[in-house]
């Protein structure tokens, strides 16, 4: 047992090949092919710098093991290989567990920890276009969503598939190659987008899909995308993602938290729910922040939906005339709204848009659920490994 040694991995199933990871590893020990991401036991030194800029939980794996799992191994798994319960296990991969907890309670600081999917979710479909066989996508429309005086370009993207399958699921993401090369002359890497339209299309029954898509200044990828005309043809892989999905439960306690472009999965959420169940009553709430209206992606429709269907707590940061006012004030504004989805045992969480707004959200979370006599710490774990409490930050 001595020989052992914890090596990290990522699991295919969960990783959206947003390859940040990669970027953030100083000892360059990850890496990916047109497949996988994959970690070089020979190079990784758990220094965990690639923990926190993952937005899905998928590189919090490990395994104990006499020897290491090769790189053309990993690139051939479409999920984790089983644990060898006899070999991991004892006195010597208990010390290395420790370790390796301490090390991620100092790496997560606050990020959405291990995801796992919704215990009713639909199974969704993982990878089945890759860089090297991409599908080939048809622009049906590009509009502009936030005000044309407004410094803010976000954009509604329409792709259509014609005869290609692309079994997406609300929550899912797909990526978008960019053409040209980048640095050393290699062909760019997929930018990954999360799908804003529900599984059965944007027009129900139709191959199509639709994404959210803010320009960026340099944005290699948004640029792209943004000045796309209506019949252009764009290369896709995907889709990505298996636990930021919606539960399918259609009476499950859903609250959605997000600022900008981080609206577009719930967008898919509640048109999924419309369709399944347009009758549906207090069961869904989205907390939205922005500058102000002008910012804000979907605001028109979004104010058509009724409030029974869908409440709507609207967070302005720079309205004229009025205090600043950010995501985790309008939760603590409805605190007894969010009590409630803490207490509901179908309650789901979900956090989608900057890094930046985790901690004021967390420290929301925690005081309404001390005001209601709640440990928080033991609530989010619950949810969290019952598949009901789903952070995706960048």
């Amino acid at each position: 047992m001595s020989t052992l040694r914890k090596q990290h991995l990522i699991d295919p199933e969960i990783c959206i090949r947003c390859y940040s990871c990669e970027a953030a590893c100083p000892k360059h020990a990850i890496e990916h092919n047109d497949v996988n991401v994959v970690v070089d036991a020979a190079s990784c030194n758990f220094c965990m710098d690639c923990i926190p800029v993952c937005p899905t939980g998928s590189i919090d794996n490990w395994r104990a093991l006499a020897q290491p799992y090769s790189l053309q191994a990993q690139y051939a798994w479409t999920e984790l290989p089983a644990r060898d319960e006899s070999a991991d296990a004892g006195p010597a991969v208990e010390a290395l567990d420790e370790q390796v907890a301490a090390l991620l309670d100092a790496a997560h600081q606050g990020a959405g920890g291990r995801a796992r999917a919704p215990l009713s979710a639909a199974k969704p479909t993982i990878n089945l276009y890759t860089l090297a066989k991409p599908a080939e996508a048809v622009v049906q429309g590009n509009y502009r969503l936030t005000a044309p005086g407004s410094d803010s370009d976000v954009r509604h993207i329409i792709l259509d598939f014609g005869a290609q399958p692309m079994p997406v699921l609300e929550g899912q993401s797909i990526g978008i190659i960019p053409p040209g090369l980048g640095a050393g002359g290699k062909p760019l890497v997929p930018r990954l987008y999360s799908v804003s339209s529900p599984r059965d299309g944007e027009r129900p029954n139709f191959n199509n899909l639709s994404l959210t898509v803010k320009r960026e200044p340099n944005g290699v990828a948004s640029n792209y995308l943004c000045d796309l005309g209506k019949g252009s043809k764009v290369r896709v892989t995907g889709p990505f993602g298996a636990t930021f999905l919606l539960p399918g439960d259609v009476n499950a306690a859903i609250l959605m938290v997000c600022t900008g472009t981080g609206a577009a999965p719930f967008r898919g959420f509640t048109m999924r729910r419309q369709r399944e169940n347009p009758a549906l009553k207090d069961r869904l709430m989205l907390v939205f922040g922005a500058r102000t209206p002008d910012y804000l992606p979907y605001f028109g429709p979004l104010a058509k939906i009724p409030e029974t269907f869908l409440k709507k707590l609207f967070a302005f940061s720079r309205l004229a005339g009025q205090p600043r006012q950010y995501v985790q004030d309008r939760l603590k504004a409805d605190a007894g709204q969010v009590a409630a989805v803490l207490r509901d045992p179908t309650g789901h969480i979900y956090i989608c848009g900057k890094r930046a707004m985790e901690q004021g959200v967390e420290e929301a979370f925690a005081g309404i659920a001390s005001a209601a006599g709640l440990n928080w710490p033991a609530v989010k774990t619950a949810m969290r490994e019952t598949g009901r409490y789903h952070v995706e930050t960048y």
